[in-house]
């Protein structure tokens, strides 16, 4: 027989730093060229000019200039549209 109660799962132990996402530099801001404007995971916000998009989805800013946001209608591979946020630098 044992002489130590059997252990139990544990639950909410993880412990791990947030990955600071989001949007860096708002609308009407002024920008310089390779300034991060939005962090994120996918493609949540898209592009637009001005802008370009890096490996991990990150949005930067091409050309100097001031940031605006513009809802847009971006189309998928169904036809189906669904409402993004394009990122604007001019």
């Amino acid at each position: 027989m044992s002489h130590v109660k059997a252990g139990g799962t544990s639950k909410n132990i993880h412990n791990n730093a947030g990955q600071r996402l989001g949007v860096k530099r708002f609308g009407g801001q002024t920008v310089r060229t390779g300034e991060v404007l939005v962090r994120q995971t996918g493609s949540t916000k898209i592009s637009g000019p001005g802008t370009f998009i890096s490996k991990d989805f990150t949005i930067h800013a091409a050309v100097d200039g001031v940031v605006s946001f513009n809802k847009v209608r971006k189309s998928r591979f169904t036809g189906k549209t669904t409402p993004r946020t394009q990122v604007v630098v001019s």
